[in-house]
């Protein structure tokens, strides 16, 4: 049937080699789109949805192995197939480090570029599919390693319930560290549950949300239209978090689901009424964290005080370890196949309702 033919990006500098494997793709009962270099591939994802990748690690520019980070954000749930001469015991562990699906050595047999390539294709089909039921949850952060600290945990709880998770950033952290090294510490902890990451260029220390910040926000919902949001809270003293938590009211004024996490700058004022329960998912918020290697100086990111601050708010919930939300709306979340549920927080408490700060 022509909606079961899979979708296959090949990248592949070498021209002959190229021409080969899409040939053998196609005759594979394939559609097959061919790019040169890794920037075009990219291009090709933004604006295109595929079932496969299959990416050369030998490329210039941007290695296979870096794309493959890349895609692991801009395409969640897409198979890749690393492919290269060299068949170096090196190349295959960072490759599988790295998440590839499958690591191929050339020349690569017709008939098992072919399997392998149908194979994943068909079940990273599947498993969007199944994805797709559950919620899509939208976390927005002023800075890399916010939305982290604030609801990690929450955000790896929801990957392991088949949630798609996106995490937009709006700056890149100039004035805490070097922009660029920070934006890729960002993708290394999107990649560590598999969310999607979009990252913008707004000046640190100076967000405004009538300078284009509302925009932001409202054009990625309309892109991944998310069930839940999560942000900032306006009871912080750093101005860039009360600036998107503003934004975020008026971008994503339609969503039935908005919380605000807690952040290392929360006043005292910080009231949460709901506790979502984390327990099970505080080692890979941990490792979400440890990501951010430039910012590991920083007395938050202690792994002790990341696991004493969620067994406090433990105290008003229903797990040992626990992530605060002060709820904007709270409608039940209604699941893509139309059954209602709150999978990820906790019900309101009427009790020991004070807030805190870490």
């Amino acid at each position: 049937m022509v909606d079961e033919q899979l979708n296959v990006l090949v990248v592949e500098d070498d021209v002959d080699t190229a021409q080969f494997v899409r040939t053998v793709l196609v005759r594979g009962g394939m559609s097959v789109t061919v790019v040169h270099e890794a920037m075009s591939a990219l291009e090709a994802v933004d604006r295109e949805s595929f079932d496969a990748v299959v990416t050369d690690i030998q490329m210039s520019g941007m290695s296979g192995l870096d794309l493959l980070v890349e895609l692991r954000s801009r395409a969640p749930g897409v198979p890749v197939v690393v492919t290269t001469a060299f068949a170096s015991v090196d190349y295959a562990v960072e490759a599988l480090r790295r998440d590839a699906d499958e690591f191929l050595v050339k020349p690569v047999p017709a008939a098992t570029l072919v399997d392998r390539v149908s194979t994943l294709g068909m079940q990273g089909r599947r498993q969007r599919a199944a994805a797709s039921e559950g919620e899509v949850v939208l976390a927005v952060g002023a800075h890399p390693d916010d939305v982290e600290i604030g609801i990690g945990g929450a955000l790896a709880a929801h990957r392991a319930s088949g949630d798609t998770v996106v995490i937009l950033t709006l700056s890149g952290g100039a004035v805490g560290g070097e922009a660029d090294v920070r934006r890729h510490e960002a993708l290394a902890a999107a990649t560590v549950i598999g969310a999607r990451l979009f990252l913008h260029d707004f000046p640190d220390t100076r967000l405004d949300p009538s300078a284009g910040v509302i925009t932001a926000i409202e054009e990625t919902i309309a892109a991944v239209s998310p069930t839940v949001v999560y942000t900032h809270s306006s009871h912080d003293r750093h101005q860039d978090h009360r600036a998107v938590h503003e934004a975020v009211q008026v971008a994503a004024r339609t969503i039935p689901y908005v919380g605000s996490f807690q952040s290392p700058s929360a006043t005292i004022d910080y009231r949460p009424t709901r506790f979502v329960p984390i327990d099970g998912f505080v080692e890979t918020k941990l490792e979400m964290l440890a990501a951010f290697a430039s910012q590991q100086h920083r007395d938050y990111m202690d792994p002790d005080l990341v696991r004493s601050t969620a067994r406090y708010w433990g105290r008003f919930g229903t797990g040992g370890s626990v992530e605060p939300l002060e709820m904007v709306r709270a409608a039940a979340m209604i699941t893509r196949s139309g059954g209602a549920g709150v999978r990820a927080a906790a019900p309101e408490r009427a009790d020991d309702q004070h807030g805190g700060h870490r």
